[in-house]
């Protein structure tokens, strides 16, 4: 997280609950003094890569992976967990208006079908993450906030997704708390521990033949006659065509990875909280069905249980001095708020608190990325990478192994850097000022 935080040498993962809970990972390389080829090499080991590589090695392609840390070590490692079959804040109308007609339809298809692919590919692959799909609920915090879900739904319901309005008994029903007025609901979504995923998909794809190195930073990638030359601190490898899949931490470990790639987004840090497991009784009184949940607060109010009865939440920050204290009050009072019967767990009700870097995009849609021929990248997010790039990492692979783009999902960009990026990356967490200010007004 080089915005925010040193990084240290061996860039081990951060403490989580997940470090702590998720099956450990297979054995993995480093690449040291070695010149490889491949026919496609993958930069970055969390959901992208790993599900691209995965498609790729099933099929055959020889794919090697790097990764800068450990599996998982960014994004892909530290979120909620929550599977959710749409974007935070682009509906399809908007992404038709931004991608066109037919490529927007196709890739509002790619975003709607994304919950199912994740939850068929633990299937598929026996991956062992506490996969849970018993739905995805977003509710309205305030009755204007009806109006939003509504059409949000609407649109989604036309694009063939099995949504559904909900009224506020039926969301006090689904929620156990009468906290909110109405909303609607996915039963594609739900919930997973996401390192377990990470892992799953790593040992799935190495069954394959795909090789996957780690604490093998990507430092640079150059033009090799017909093919690409990615140097790392140890290491070489050559390939025909190369996946990005740094995210939000494309410039942490290298500042000439991909020239201007790093100034498309605003890295944000995301904070993520898991209390101690909740005594049945108490539970069984809140997210009864087990469901993800995050509602329609710019500054978002989100949670789901673990396999063992955390209640699994988090929140942001605009500045982030002494923040353990801070959000075991800001996000402790929240989770009261919406179940008060939570006020049973005391001052303090968080044994795990991480973070990690969300990709912001200016417009709050993806950027997907033909950056040379053959070469390969997307990032924004937004707060809903868990099911999109798992989603993404499988259509890129099919492109790299010769899908033409015209038929491709994936909308297709030039890079667009964020004008006066440095100071964009300053100002940006105030926005959430902003964010708190609307939540109680409109």
């Amino acid at each position: 997280m080089s915005q925010l935080e040193p990084i240290p040498p061996d860039a081990p993962l951060p403490p989580s609950l997940w470090t702590e809970s998720a099956k450990p990972a297979s054995q993995t390389m480093q690449l040291s003094h070695a010149h490889l080829r491949a026919d496609v090499v993958v930069i970055g080991a969390g959901f992208t890569g790993l599900s691209a590589a995965l498609q790729l090695a099933e099929t055959g392609v020889d794919v090697v992976v790097l990764e800068a840390a450990e599996l998982g070590w960014g994004a892909s490692g530290r979120n909620n967990g929550q599977v959710i079959p749409c974007l935070s804040r682009a509906d399809p109308d908007l992404l038709l208006k931004v991608f066109g007609a037919q490529k927007g339809e196709a890739f509002i298809g790619l975003i709607r079908d994304s919950a199912s692919t994740v939850f068929d590919l633990i299937r598929k692959y026996g991956i062992e993450c506490e996969a849970v799909q018993n739905g995805w609920v977003q509710p309205a915090h305030r009755p204007s906030r009806m109006s939003l879900v509504s059409a949000r739904c609407k649109q989604w319901r036309l694009r063939g997704a099995p949504v559904e309005l909900l009224d506020r008994d039926q969301v006090t029903a689904i929620t156990g708390s009468n906290y909110w007025h109405g909303g609607w609901q996915n039963p594609t979504g739900g919930h997973v521990n996401p390192l377990g995923l990470v892992r799953g998909l790593a040992a799935a794809a190495m069954k394959f033949g795909a090789r996957i190195y780690t604490q093998s930073p990507a430092l640079g990638i150059l033009p090799a006659g017909p093919n690409w030359r990615v140097e790392t601190r140890d290491g070489v490898v050559i390939a025909k065509k190369v996946i990005i899949a740094t995210h939000a931490y494309s410039s942490t470990f290298s500042n000439s990875l991909w020239p201007g790639l790093d100034r498309t987004f605003i890295p944000i840090r995301s904070y993520q909280m898991a209390t101690a497991p909740i005594p049945e009784g108490l539970r069984a009184g809140i997210l009864p069905f087990n469901h993800a949940m995050s509602d329609t607060h710019g500054d978002l109010h989100f949670c789901r249980f673990d396999s063992v009865g955390r209640l699994i939440t988090g929140g942001a920050l605009v500045l982030h001095n002494n923040f353990e204290e801070r959000l075991q009050r800001r996000i402790g009072t929240r989770l009261k708020d919406m179940f008060p019967a939570l006020c049973e767990l005391g001052p303090k009700p968080f044994e795990h608190i991480w973070h990690g870097n969300l990709a912001i995009t200016a417009d709050a849609v993806p950027h997907v990325h033909k950056l040379a021929d053959g070469v390969y990248a997307w990032l924004g997010c937004n707060g809903r990478g868990l099911a999109l790039a798992t989603a993404i990492g499988g259509a890129l692979a099919d492109v790299v192994k010769g899908l033409p783009e015209s038929k491709s999902p994936l909308p297709f960009a030039a890079l667009e850097p964020i004008f006066s990026h440095s100071l964009a990356k300053r100002v940006a967490p105030f926005g959430l000022l902003g964010y708190r200010w609307r939540d109680g007004r409109d």
